[in-house]
């Protein structure tokens, strides 16, 4: 996972949510990532530290964040995250689609 981290241009999280997963990725996985890298995070928002990823992208230490899930689903209104120019936000709702049930 360090190496993973280090080296990735983009970080995509596909990890099912458990006990040994909450908090997967924090503060300490984050500064192991390249500034000019990516997270994207499709998978369920407790699995990632939101206040550890929110520090890194308001301090600019990564590129940016694509992010489907949160802690707190629906994002509340004025969430840090809906302030940073550096994240796209989507709701999660992408599996529900006509598309993915055909």
């Amino acid at each position: 996972l360090e190496h993973l981290l280090r080296t990735s241009d983009v970080v995509s999280l596909h990890l099912r949510q458990s006990e040994r997963t909450l908090q997967f990725l924090g503060r300490d996985q984050f500064a192991m990532m390249k500034p000019g890298a990516i997270f994207i995070n499709t998978a369920r928002g407790p699995i990632v530290d939101e206040k550890a990823l929110i520090e890194a992208l308001a301090e600019r230490r990564m590129a940016g964040a694509g992010l489907d899930v949160f802690e707190t689903e629906p994002l509340p209104a004025g969430h840090p995250l809906t302030q940073l120019d550096n994240v796209v936000l989507t709701p999660h709702c992408a599996g529900v689609t006509p598309e993915v049930l055909e």
